[in-house]
């Protein structure tokens, strides 16, 4: 059975998709948060982007066929605007970092 065959992998894929679009229209209205707010939204973005590392990495360590080239996919898309997976994720680590500095009471 392939990963993509399996329940749990789809069912995690589609909670994660939704959960990442669900806190990209939240993060529209971030300037209007509390600080309270802000520093809810960051801890979901922090919990949503480890899910997604994780999600990626069994990916990466899969031996099926289809997941390799889910992987080879997201990197080639990925170099196309320069960066790599583990680029892509220590950048959105850096924003949040900040994000959490510009809330310090």
């Amino acid at each position: 059975m392939g990963m993509f065959d399996s329940d749990l992998v789809q069912q995690e894929a589609n909670e994660l998709f939704k959960d990442y679009q669900s806190l990209m229209q939240l993060g529209g209205n971030y300037g209007k948060f509390d600080q309270k707010g802000k520093k809810i939204f960051i801890d979901q973005m922090e919990s949503v982007m480890e899910r997604y590392r994780i999600f990626m990495k069994r990916f990466e360590l899969s031996e099926d066929f289809m997941a390799k080239m889910t992987m080879e996919q997201l990197k080639t898309q990925l170099s196309q605007f320069g960066t790599t997976p583990q680029q892509m994720f220590d950048q959105m680590h850096q924003t949040l970092e900040r994000m959490k500095s510009e809330i310090k009471e």
